[in-house]
């Protein structure tokens, strides 16, 4: 969806509003509007859309209702594209929809055998390896752990092993007795540096007497590689079919050997003498001694003292125990080929099978991680039936509540659960609601208009943010388009600060006569600063808007003693010198404070004078946010009220000597000595009610102001001028 267009008339309220949004340069809008104004009039519309009902005028059912919401081609959007999020529904809850987290019986079916024929191969293959290597421990997690270090990645290990399996020629350990060597008592011991410098001794020495030997080399005929000719030789008949050998002998002379017993003869002599070696024995003591701790060691050194063309491989523990492995498994190739087999042929299907449950599976589960680690909320929820779900036996989530309360816990029913969290806390449980939905759809791949309706209203701070964040993850989503409506300024401008939505996709709603404008939203990145202060010296409307943010700058930097700050005070209430401030006073203030150099074009003219032109400008201009026309128009509206209500008073010495809030005390002055009519009075008290909010105490809010109509102001502002004719 490119663009968005609502044409509305006689919806739950809403005249008439005619607008599009255009999701070019991002997946989101907001839109600010004003309690009255319009939000949940146009939330309860879109929310008609999705549940497929008509929508009506509930207060004026006898208005023609017109309602079309469509996308750039001008296509009505289905209902199922549209999703509206309240700001709370205690009774949503996740449904079959939300809950897409199943492997299907199909799919369930399909990768069961998939797995079935392949640990079948698995365990025929194990059990193999358990015989050859004489081993009681667990050998899938042993040949997992030597070759990837990790305990349950068999058959990756398998895997990788396998060009190294074709290639190996023979299995020259295949009969050495795994638990001997390898136990929790001796693969401690293997890495101590006592063991491994003794046994780097005993090595060296034997080199040694290799490089001495008239047949044997360290490099390519070692004891293993001699016993594997052999071996070799007298399998393949080699003697019996008359055939001998030429060997190198001392002094370079050569050897014939015409038969195996010859043969094995030559080579147990030759071994002996490397192994009678005293030096060599006196290294083979050392190992003894480092191996003496226990029952488990001395049987190891029992064994390789019997085989003692083993030690070379002690030099390095991790391959020894990788080659052992080799070995029993190349005893056994034709089932670790079977095993190979069938992983491979069954790699990719099983792979699009574990990604779509995986797919599915996580999604809810990552909603609960969601949940439960950005959410502050006095419990942590958990999926009570997961492995039924998973399997299929059932078919929608359950959650368990564990509430919690300082280091006690207890599982509590979700019924249970509302009746004891607070609003807050409550809203945030919707959420979790919100999330199901939000997550489900990810996967649709197709369009969403999600409309969300202050969502993060009367949360804390904590969960308020978790809530933004979460939008902007959504904003993201390319098949996400956001509605974000808000009657929270603050929240409004932290969508927009936060990069849910980008600053020209920021609106303001404004309910005018018979109907409702969106207008392009201003003053969300501090007016004063961005917008005001530039236009000081030569707009007026801005430069009359200045006088309270200025006002409270003083306030806040050097205190209500500033004479500058009293200057300012007598341009937001009716004081002795209000009518003689000047534009050049305001010049200098302006100057003193910020540096900027400058000067109203008439600097001798009175500031008084220009708030009441602006105002009347304001008056007339067209209908929108107007947010500095408000601003001039309620100061206007004060200091035409307090003037008129100090002249009427006619009382010097009560008007200098009020302390603060200046406007309640000169209309409860005004009032309680019965002056004016009924209706002067009624003015009175809506400028008493409406200014201090506006222009006075909360000036860098200002969300009061933003909130209350053009219309409003205006009609003020006309009566407050009817009040000295």
């Amino acid at each position: 969806m490119k663009k968005l267009t609502l044409e509305l008339e006689n919806c739950h309220g809403i005249r008439q509003l005619s607008t599009s949004f255009k999701f070019r340069n991002g997946n989101s809008v907001a839109i600010y509007a004003p309690n009255g104004s319009m939000k949940t009039s146009l939330a309860r519309t879109l929310a008609d859309v999705a549940a497929g009902r008509a929508t009506v005028d509930h207060v004026f059912p006898e208005r023609t209702t017109i309602r079309h919401v469509t996308d750039e081609d001008g296509n009505e959007l289905d209902r199922t594209d549209v999703v509206v999020v309240l700001s709370y529904d205690e009774e949503l809850g996740p449904t079959e929809a939300t809950s897409t987290l199943l492997v299907n019986a199909s799919l369930r079916r399909e990768y069961e055998a998939l797995q079935r024929d392949l640990l079948d191969a698995r365990d025929e293959l194990v059990a193999a390896l358990k015989e050859q290597s004489k081993s009681k421990q667990d050998i899938i997690s042993i040949i997992s752990r030597a070759f990837t270090q990790q305990n349950d990645n068999f058959f990756t290990a398998l895997m990788r092993l396998h060009y190294e399996i074709e290639e190996q020629d023979g299995a020259p350990l295949a009969d050495v007795p795994y638990d001997v060597l390898f136990n929790s008592k001796t693969q401690p011991i293997l890495n101590t540096p006592a063991l491994k410098s003794a046994l780097l001794d005993y090595v060296t020495r034997l080199n040694e007497l290799l490089d001495e030997s008239s047949f044997f080399s360290r490099e390519s005929f070692t004891f293993y590689n001699a016993a594997n000719v052999t071996k070799s030789l007298g399998e393949n008949g080699f003697f019996s079919a008359q055939h001998s050998i030429l060997l190198n002998g001392p002094d370079g002379l050569t050897k014939e050997v015409a038969s195996q017993a010859d043969l094995d003869a030559l080579i147990a002599a030759e071994k002996q003498q490397i192994t009678d070696d005293s030096s060599l024995r006196k290294k083979l003591d050392v190992v003894e001694k480092a191996l003496n701790k226990n029952v488990d060691t001395r049987a190891f050194f029992a064994y390789i003292s019997e085989h003692v063309e083993l030690l070379p491989n002690l030099t390095n523990v991790e391959l020894f125990e990788q080659n052992l492995w080799k070995s029993y498994i190349k005893s056994h190739q034709e089932l670790y080929d079977r095993v190979v087999s069938h992983y491979k042929n069954a790699e990719k299907r099983r792979k699009e099978i574990e990604k779509e449950a995986s797919d599915q599976s996580t999604q809810w589960e990552r909603v609960i991680d969601i949940f439960n680690d950005r959410f502050f909320v006095p419990f942590r929820l958990a999926a009570k039936n997961r492995d039924r779900v998973v399997l299929g036996q059932e078919s929608l989530l359950k959650l368990g509540f564990e509430f919690e309360e300082g280091t006690e816990s207890a599982t509590v029913e979700r019924g249970d659960l509302l009746r004891v969290l607070s609003n807050g806390e409550k809203k945030a449980l919707y959420i979790l609601n919100v999330l199901f939905e939000v997550e489900a759809r990810k996967t649709l791949n197709r369009d969403t208009l999600f409309v969300i309706d202050d969502i993060a209203d009367s949360f804390d701070y904590k969960n308020k943010y978790a809530i933004i964040h979460y939008l902007k993850e959504m904003s993201e989503q390319s098949n996400f388009k956001l509605m974000l409506l808000t009657h929270n300024f603050d929240f409004f401008r932290t969508l927009e600060s936060r990069g849910v939505v980008g600053y020209e996709r920021c609106f303001m709603a404004q309910k005018g006569e018979g109907r409702v404008i969106l207008s392009q939203a201003v003053g969300i990145k501090n007016p004063f600063i961005k917008d005001f202060k530039l236009r000081f010296f030569e707009d007026g409307m801005k430069r009359v808007a200045c006088i309270p943010f200025i006002r409270n700058i003083l306030e806040y930097t050097k205190g209500e003693g500033d004479p500058g700050y009293l200057k300012l005070t007598s341009l937001l209430h009716w004081k002795g010198d209000t009518p003689s401030i000047t534009q050049e006073d305001l010049d200098l203030i302006f100057t003193e404070i910020f540096g900027d150099q400058g000067e109203w074009e008439f600097p001798s003219e009175t500031v008084i004078k220009l708030v009441t032109e602006q105002a009347n400008i304001a008056l007339k201009a067209d209908e929108g946010v107007n947010f500095e026309n408000k601003i001039v128009m309620s100061i206007a509206i004060r200091l035409l009220a307090e003037g008129h209500m100090i002249s009427e008073l006619a009382d010097p010495n009560f008007t200098r000597n009020i302390p603060a809030n200046q406007t309640q005390a000169l209309y409860n002055a005004y009032k309680n000595r019965k002056l004016g009519t009924k209706e002067t009075r009624d003015i009175l008290e809506s400028v008493a009610l409406m200014t201090p909010e506006n222009i006075h105490v909360n000036s860098f809010m200002y969300e009061p102001i933003i909130d209350m109509s053009d219309a409003h102001l205006r009609k003020l502002y006309q009566d407050v001028m009817t009040l000295d004719t």
